[in-house]
């Protein structure tokens, strides 16, 4: 008899879960270890809990002997770990790049050997938070000398040549191709002779004729901006704060033209001027004119900030300081006078001459001024204080048009022959025994003036303009957020709002700016003085009195103010007694020894 088979009879075991369970993938912070079983997962790392047993107890607050721990071993100190780059390697050159001091002195501002007599907390906070900003920026400044790739030309000759007798075309000759362009002659006898000027970035030139030619271009491509004539007779011509503005000094009245040679302004206040002087971080345009008056005109506004009257007749001769914006008048008496708007007198008054001044000329540092004067004397004088002449030379003609460049070469315009004289450096006065480069022009010279940011020199005369190369005259590199020369559109509109807001103001021009910054300690010292010889006493010698709190109503606010001012009055009478008694003194030292008592000693008091 056959029988059903019971059910699951014939399926085979079951095999154990574990060893037919999958093996998962291993985690990140599971390791290979033993420790588990086969297949198992730790799971991710837990916290390990700390023995609370084993934590040290804080001592109590009134156990004094376990307060303070001496340990006996000295503790160690860990060296700093070297840093180490993504890559893995390490910094051979660790931390920053070390500074030359003499690179960092030479961006100081600061001179911290002046020091106030007294500072008060709050002030000398103040001061160290400057000198800190101060010297992080002279730091990074100096670091910056790197990005520099520019360096200063220079003009050598060949076994003890002469650079004297170097001529231009032989300059021309041996320089490349894109500097040998930067020399060229304009020929305009017709309208001469010519004065000139360049932009403040060097890109742009303006000269102007005396037959009423008045012309700009962008003398680096040749690319004419405007040429009209303004059929009068013009004596001077400047670039105001961009190449968008003109300056023409015409025979009758001050003429403002734009770049395309539109008229935009005629200054009738301005009448009969012979010189003009853009000072660019005051937004003032001086005039100097044949009836004596320098004239301080605001471009910005539109008005006449002051009007001096020189008192020394005719002006002919005026040039700028660069560095504190003070105006040098030479005279006919041989004087040279420094002037401010914010004084109706001269500054200073300098004897150069014993005759009449011809021209002026001061160095882009303010140190150095070049005069030269009828008895055709050559002189550098000291502008830190002393007003002393440095050196002084007799040419067989006389100079009658000086100029510096920015790095301190001397040119000067003796008929049609120019002399440039050079110095050790660019804060030391040129050396006039022996000129740097001469060149000889086809008429006589009427003005001068150096190229920013290029070795080129311009001269003005009477047969046009010339462009001449003088190796080493500019600074190499320049300052692109202040005067790009391939600056766009855009860029000079944003500039000229930046410079609008940071015009500096009129009353500010002084022989020394950096004055401004610093605390008079003489004024602040003479206020004290005289405080306290008004009131008899030194309010500031002794801390003021502090009544102490005292108790059941006894220190209310009216109390204190009384007590305060009880210990005031005893102090102050004390001080009186004592001045009282001091000139008893001196009026007993002054009576002669062995006097008779007079009845009227009685009135001495």
């Amino acid at each position: 008899m056959e029988t059903v088979p019971e059910p699951g009879s014939n399926v085979p075991p079951k095999k154990d879960r574990l060893q037919t369970k999958k093996k998962k993938l291993r985690r990140y912070w599971e390791q290979e270890t033993t420790g588990t079983a086969a297949g198992a997962s730790p799971g991710p790392p837990r916290k390990r809990k700390r023995n609370r047993e084993l934590r040290p107890q804080k001592p109590k607050k009134n156990d004094t002997s376990k307060k303070f721990r001496i340990s006996k071993k000295p503790r160690e100190l860990k060296s700093p770990r070297p840093q180490r780059s993504l890559s893995g390697a390490q910094d051979p050159f660790a931390g920053p790049a070390p500074v030359s001091v003499e690179v960092v002195q030479k961006y100081c501002r600061i001179d911290k050997s002046k020091e106030l007599p007294h500072p008060k907390t709050k002030t000398r906070s103040r001061l160290v938070v400057a000198e800190a900003q101060e010297e992080e920026t002279s730091v990074r400044a100096a670091r910056s000398e790197l990005l520099l790739t520019e360096e200063p030309g220079f003009l050598e000759g060949e076994d003890g040549e002469d650079t004297a007798k170097i001529r231009q075309a032989d300059i021309v000759e041996a320089v490349d191709i894109a500097s040998a362009a930067k020399h060229f002659d304009l020929n305009l006898r017709q309208f001469g002779p010519y004065r000139l000027n360049y932009s403040r970035t060097g890109r742009h030139l303006a000269f102007g004729g005396r037959r009423g030619h008045v012309a700009a271009l962008d003398w680096v491509t040749k690319k004419l901006m405007c040429e009209i004539n303004v059929m009068e007779a013009v004596r001077d011509i400047r670039f105001l704060h961009s190449e968008a503005l003109l300056a023409v000094a015409q025979n009758r009245w001050l003429h403002i033209y734009d770049n395309q040679g539109i008229e935009l302004h005629c200054v009738r206040r301005c009448d009969r001027v012979t010189r003009l002087e853009f000072l660019p971080f005051h937004f003032l345009l001086a005039t100097a004119s044949e009836t004596g008056f320098l004239t301080y005109l605001d471009v910005s506004v539109g008005k006449i900030v002051a009007a001096l009257n020189a008192r020394a007749g005719r002006l002919s001769v005026m040039t700028q300081n660069p560095y504190n914006a003070v105006i040098h008048l030479g005279h006919s008496n041989g004087t040279v006078s420094l002037w401010s708007p914010a004084m109706k007198e001269p500054l200073v008054k300098i004897l150069c001459h014993r005759g009449g001044v011809r021209a002026v000329a001061v160095d882009s540092t303010g140190m150095h001024m070049a005069t030269s004067g009828l008895d055709h004397q050559l002189k550098v004088f000291d502008l830190r204080g002393t007003f002393q002449p440095l050196s002084a030379r007799t040419l067989p003609q006389g100079a009658g048009h000086l100029a510096f460049s920015q790095r301190g070469l001397l040119a000067a315009g003796m008929g049609d022959v120019v002399n440039i004289w050079a110095g050790q450096g660019k804060a030391s006065p040129p050396s006039l025994e022996q000129p740097y480069l001469t060149h000889r022009l086809s008429g006589h010279v009427h003005g001068l003036q150096f190229c920013p940011y290029e070795d080129v020199l311009g001269v003005g005369h009477s047969g046009g303009i010339t462009s001449m190369l003088v190796p080493g005259a500019a600074e190499p590199n320049f300052d692109g957020l202040e005067s790009n020369p391939y600056r766009s559109r855009k860029q000079r509109q944003e500039w000229e709002v930046k410079a609008l807001l940071e015009k500096v103001p009129a009353e500010l021009i002084c022989l020394d700016p950096r004055a401004l910054a610093e605390v008079d300690v003489i004024s602040l010292e003479q206020a004290k003085k005289e405080r306290a010889e008004r009131l008899g006493y030194d309010p500031d010698a002794r801390a003021p009195f502090q009544p102490k709190p005292k108790q059941k109503g006894r220190s209310s606010t009216a109390s204190l103010v009384k007590r305060k001012r009880k210990v005031m009055d005893q102090e102050h009478r004390d001080k009186i007694r004592q001045s009282l008694e001091q000139q008893l003194q001196k009026q007993e030292k002054a009576k002669p020894t062995g006097a008779r008592p007079s009845a009227l000693d009685r009135f001495l008091r």
